[in-house]
C-alpha cells in the first residue's frame, strides 16, 4: 500500500478495525463497510486550499453511507456551516448522492475505517497517518486546514512533523506549521452540542476565521 492516497475497501493495516468493518458487513450488508476516502470537489486535489479533518468514520454515518460526515448529526451542523461561508453548493440532504459539491474544500478523517465505540487507539491513528500525509501531499493548493478534536488535531500536527507541545489543540486556535495554517475546533458531535461544549456559534467563529485568512490571502 505504500504510496496510496487512500486505503483500499479491503484495508488489513489495523487488525481490530479490520474485524469491525468485517462483523458490520455480516450485519449489515447494505451499508457501506469499508475505508471512507476523502471527499473531494469536483475539480479534484489540486484545487482544494481547505481541508477538514475529522476523528473517523461514524458507524451510522460514513460507515453507513460512504462519505464523510454524512448521515450522522455530525454532518448537520458541519455541511450548514461549509455552506454558510461558500465552502459547499447544493442542499446537504444526508446523502452521499444528494448532490452537494465541495468548493475549493475537501474532507477528511484520521482515521479511515470505523473504530468500536467510535474510539481508535493509538497504533490505529499512527497506522493511518500514512493517508493523511498521501492526502496532504495530493492537495498542492492547500492553505488552511480545519481539525476536528484533539486526536485529529494531534495527528495532523505530528504528520506535519511538529511537536505538540509547540502546537496544542484549543478550541478557536490557529497555528503555523508546514506551509499551512491549522485551526482547532472541538468536534461537531451530538454529545458536544448537547452538553454545551460546542455551540453553533463556536462553530460558526472558527469558519468565520478560516474565511478571513483564506480572502486575506
Amino acid at each position: 500500500m505504500t504510496g496510496m492516497t487512500e486505503p483500499d475497501s479491503d484495508c488489513p493495516l489495523c487488525p481490530r478495525l479490520h474485524a469491525f468493518i468485517a462483523e458490520q458487513r455480516r450485519d449489515h450488508p447494505d451499508w457501506y463497510n469499508a475505508p471512507v476516502h476523502t471527499f473531494y470537489p469536483l475539480e479534484g486535489p489540486g484545487s482544494v486550499r481547505f481541508l477538514v479533518v475529522g476523528l473517523a468514520p461514524g458507524l451510522r454515518g460514513a460507515n453507513r453511507t460512504g462519505r464523510p460526515f454524512t448521515g450522522d448529526f455530525a454532518g448537520d451542523l458541519l455541511y450548514g456551516t461549509l455552506a454558510r461561508f461558500g465552502f459547499s453548493e447544493g442542499t446537504f440532504d444526508a446523502r452521499p448522492d444528494d448532490g452537494v459539491r465541495l468548493v475549493s474544500t475537501a474532507i477528511t478523517n484520521a482515521v479511515r475505517c470505523v473504530p468500536p465505540a467510535n474510539k481508535p487507539v493509538g497504533a490505529e491513528i499512527n497506522t493511518c497517518r500514512r493517508f493523511l500525509s498521501a492526502s496532504f501531499e495530493a492537495m498542492d493548493q492547500l492553505r488552511a486546514v480545519l481539525t476536528l478534536g484533539k486526536i485529529a488535531h494531534d495527528s495532523t500536527i505530528r504528520m506535519l512533523g511538529g511537536r505538540l507541545a509547540d502546537h496544542p489543540f484549543r478550541h478557536g486556535a490557529s497555528t503555523q506549521i508546514g506551509g499551512y495554517r491549522v485551526f482547532s475546533s472541538y468536534h461537531c458531535s451530538r454529545y458536544n452540542t448537547n452538553t454545551g461544549r460546542l455551540t453553533e456559534d463556536m462553530f460558526t467563529s472558527v469558519f468565520s476565521d478560516v474565511y478571513d485568512f483564506l480572502e486575506k490571502g
